[in-house]
Protein backbone atom coordinates (compact mmCIF):
# COMPACT_ATOMS: atom_id res chain seq x y z
CA UNK A 1 0.00 0.00 0.00
CA UNK A 2 1.50 3.36 -1.00
CA UNK A 3 -1.45 5.58 -0.73
CA UNK A 4 -4.31 6.26 1.54
CA UNK A 5 -7.96 4.89 0.51
CA UNK A 6 -9.44 7.42 2.95
CA UNK A 7 -7.30 10.97 1.31
CA UNK A 8 -4.97 9.26 -0.94
CA UNK A 9 -1.79 10.80 0.36
CA UNK A 10 0.98 8.68 0.99
CA UNK A 11 1.47 6.26 4.14
CA UNK A 12 4.42 5.01 5.77
CA UNK A 13 4.81 1.88 7.79
CA UNK A 14 4.83 2.28 11.43
CA UNK A 15 3.61 1.54 15.06
CA UNK A 16 0.64 3.47 15.53
CA UNK A 17 0.42 5.10 19.31
CA UNK A 18 -1.27 2.05 21.29
CA UNK A 19 -0.61 -0.86 18.97
CA UNK A 20 2.00 -3.07 18.85
CA UNK A 21 2.10 -3.88 15.08
CA UNK A 22 3.51 -2.03 12.30
CA UNK A 23 0.51 -0.79 9.80
CA UNK A 24 0.47 2.04 6.90
CA UNK A 25 -1.07 4.73 8.49
CA UNK A 26 -1.69 7.61 6.69
CA UNK A 27 0.68 10.69 6.87
CA UNK A 28 -1.99 13.67 6.60
CA UNK A 29 -4.96 11.88 8.14
CA UNK A 30 -3.71 9.77 9.96
CA UNK A 31 -6.21 6.84 9.07
CA UNK A 32 -4.40 3.60 9.93
CA UNK A 33 -5.19 0.82 7.63
CA UNK A 34 -5.19 -2.29 9.32
CA UNK A 35 -4.43 -5.85 7.12
CA UNK A 36 -6.51 -9.04 8.45
CA UNK A 37 -6.41 -12.67 7.03
CA UNK A 38 -8.54 -13.62 4.63
CA UNK A 39 -11.11 -16.16 5.26
CA UNK A 40 -11.49 -18.77 2.73
CA UNK A 41 -15.23 -20.39 2.99
CA UNK A 42 -15.98 -23.85 0.92
CA UNK A 43 -17.61 -27.55 1.54
CA UNK A 44 -17.28 -31.30 1.24
CA UNK A 45 -20.75 -31.60 -0.57
CA UNK A 46 -21.99 -35.85 -0.49
CA UNK A 47 -24.14 -37.18 -2.37
CA UNK A 48 -24.94 -41.39 -2.17
CA UNK A 49 -21.49 -41.69 -0.49
CA UNK A 50 -19.55 -39.85 -3.40
CA UNK A 51 -17.81 -36.33 -2.51
CA UNK A 52 -18.11 -33.47 -5.38
CA UNK A 53 -14.73 -31.85 -6.48
CA UNK A 54 -14.31 -29.16 -8.98
CA UNK A 55 -11.30 -28.78 -11.33
CA UNK A 56 -9.95 -25.46 -11.58
CA UNK A 57 -10.30 -22.99 -14.21
CA UNK A 58 -8.20 -20.48 -13.05
CA UNK A 59 -5.07 -20.18 -11.02
CA UNK A 60 -3.36 -20.47 -8.95
CA UNK A 61 -3.11 -23.97 -9.46
CA UNK A 62 -5.38 -24.19 -12.71
CA UNK A 63 -6.48 -27.64 -13.99
CA UNK A 64 -6.49 -29.44 -10.55
CA UNK A 65 -9.09 -30.77 -8.47
CA UNK A 66 -10.75 -29.07 -4.94
CA UNK A 67 -13.79 -29.18 -3.26
CA UNK A 68 -16.01 -25.62 -4.02
CA UNK A 69 -14.45 -22.78 -1.68
CA UNK A 70 -13.35 -19.42 -1.89
CA UNK A 71 -13.12 -16.35 -0.31
CA UNK A 72 -15.75 -15.08 1.93
CA UNK A 73 -17.57 -11.08 0.41
CA UNK A 74 -18.70 -8.41 3.55
CA UNK A 75 -21.95 -9.03 4.10
CA UNK A 76 -22.24 -12.73 4.16
CA UNK A 77 -21.94 -15.57 6.68
CA UNK A 78 -19.42 -18.06 6.50
CA UNK A 79 -22.11 -20.53 6.09
CA UNK A 80 -23.36 -18.04 3.02
CA UNK A 81 -20.11 -18.18 1.76
CA UNK A 82 -19.42 -21.96 1.92
CA UNK A 83 -22.85 -22.16 -0.35
CA UNK A 84 -22.11 -19.42 -2.94
CA UNK A 85 -18.84 -20.65 -3.78
CA UNK A 86 -20.67 -24.21 -4.70
CA UNK A 87 -23.04 -22.45 -7.17
CA UNK A 88 -20.62 -20.28 -8.47
CA UNK A 89 -17.87 -23.07 -9.09
CA UNK A 90 -20.43 -26.21 -8.97
CA UNK A 91 -24.01 -24.57 -10.22
CA UNK A 92 -24.71 -26.95 -7.18
CA UNK A 93 -27.03 -26.33 -4.30
CA UNK A 94 -26.24 -27.77 -0.96
CA UNK A 95 -27.21 -27.96 2.66
CA UNK A 96 -24.66 -27.18 5.19
CA UNK A 97 -24.42 -29.98 7.68
CA UNK A 98 -21.94 -27.93 9.69
CA UNK A 99 -18.35 -26.66 10.54
CA UNK A 100 -16.36 -29.39 9.83
CA UNK A 101 -12.51 -27.86 9.95
CA UNK A 102 -10.78 -24.48 10.27
CA UNK A 103 -6.90 -24.38 9.21
CA UNK A 104 -4.87 -21.22 9.97
CA UNK A 105 -2.55 -20.51 7.34
CA UNK A 106 -0.53 -17.80 8.64
CA UNK A 107 2.10 -17.69 5.80
CA UNK A 108 -0.57 -16.71 3.60
CA UNK A 109 -2.60 -14.56 5.84
CA UNK A 110 -5.73 -16.66 4.83
CA UNK A 111 -8.35 -18.84 7.14
CA UNK A 112 -10.00 -21.55 5.96
CA UNK A 113 -13.37 -22.80 6.98
CA UNK A 114 -14.63 -25.99 6.06
CA UNK A 115 -18.02 -27.59 6.05
CA UNK A 116 -19.75 -30.66 5.79
CA UNK A 117 -22.96 -30.62 3.47
CA UNK A 118 -25.13 -32.50 1.34
CA UNK A 119 -25.53 -31.71 -2.04
CA UNK A 120 -29.39 -31.09 -3.14
CA UNK A 121 -31.15 -33.14 -6.14
CA UNK A 122 -27.40 -34.21 -7.20
CA UNK A 123 -27.49 -31.77 -9.63
CA UNK A 124 -24.21 -30.15 -10.35
CA UNK A 125 -22.36 -28.73 -13.51
CA UNK A 126 -18.80 -26.41 -14.21
CA UNK A 127 -19.81 -23.23 -13.23
CA UNK A 128 -17.54 -20.29 -14.63
CA UNK A 129 -14.41 -21.13 -12.11
CA UNK A 130 -14.47 -24.49 -13.28
CA UNK A 131 -13.60 -26.79 -15.89
CA UNK A 132 -15.15 -30.12 -15.00
CA UNK A 133 -17.28 -31.04 -11.99
CA UNK A 134 -17.44 -34.61 -10.71
CA UNK A 135 -18.57 -36.88 -7.90
CA UNK A 136 -16.01 -39.23 -6.55
CA UNK A 137 -16.14 -42.65 -4.23
CA UNK A 138 -13.22 -42.48 -2.01
CA UNK A 139 -10.78 -44.92 -4.00
CA UNK A 140 -11.53 -42.62 -7.10
CA UNK A 141 -10.01 -39.11 -5.83
CA UNK A 142 -7.64 -37.83 -7.94
CA UNK A 143 -5.16 -37.31 -5.34
CA UNK A 144 -2.25 -36.96 -7.03
CA UNK A 145 -4.33 -33.98 -8.92
CA UNK A 146 -5.64 -32.44 -6.18
CA UNK A 147 -4.95 -28.34 -5.86
CA UNK A 148 -4.45 -27.47 -2.36
CA UNK A 149 -2.46 -29.46 0.79
CA UNK A 150 -5.08 -27.89 2.69
CA UNK A 151 -8.12 -29.54 0.95
CA UNK A 152 -6.12 -33.18 0.76
CA UNK A 153 -5.87 -32.38 4.67
CA UNK A 154 -9.29 -31.79 5.23
CA UNK A 155 -10.81 -35.12 2.77
CA UNK A 156 -8.08 -37.75 4.44
CA UNK A 157 -9.21 -36.54 7.96
CA UNK A 158 -13.37 -36.57 6.81
CA UNK A 159 -12.91 -40.36 5.25
CA UNK A 160 -11.33 -41.54 8.06
CA UNK A 161 -14.30 -40.24 10.23
CA UNK A 162 -16.66 -41.53 8.17
CA UNK A 163 -16.84 -44.75 9.20
CA UNK A 164 -17.69 -43.86 12.54
CA UNK A 165 -20.45 -41.47 11.46
CA UNK A 166 -18.69 -38.92 14.07
CA UNK A 167 -17.15 -36.01 12.34
CA UNK A 168 -16.30 -33.65 15.15
CA UNK A 169 -14.60 -30.13 13.90
CA UNK A 170 -11.05 -29.55 14.47
CA UNK A 171 -8.59 -26.56 14.04
CA UNK A 172 -5.41 -27.16 12.19
CA UNK A 173 -2.33 -25.36 11.30
CA UNK A 174 -0.68 -25.48 8.40
CA UNK A 175 2.91 -24.08 8.03
CA UNK A 176 5.44 -23.89 4.94
CA UNK A 177 6.82 -27.18 6.15
CA UNK A 178 3.84 -29.24 6.39
CA UNK A 179 2.15 -28.16 3.58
Amino acid sequence: MKFCSQCASPVTIRIPNGDTKERHVCNECGEIHYQNPKIVAGCIPEWEGRILLCRRAIEPRHGLWTIPAGFMENGETVEQAAMRETLEEACAHVEISGLYAVFNIPHVSQVYMIFRAQLQEGQFAPGIESLETALFFEEEIPWSEMAFPVVVQALERFFSDRPRNAFPPFVDTVTPLNR
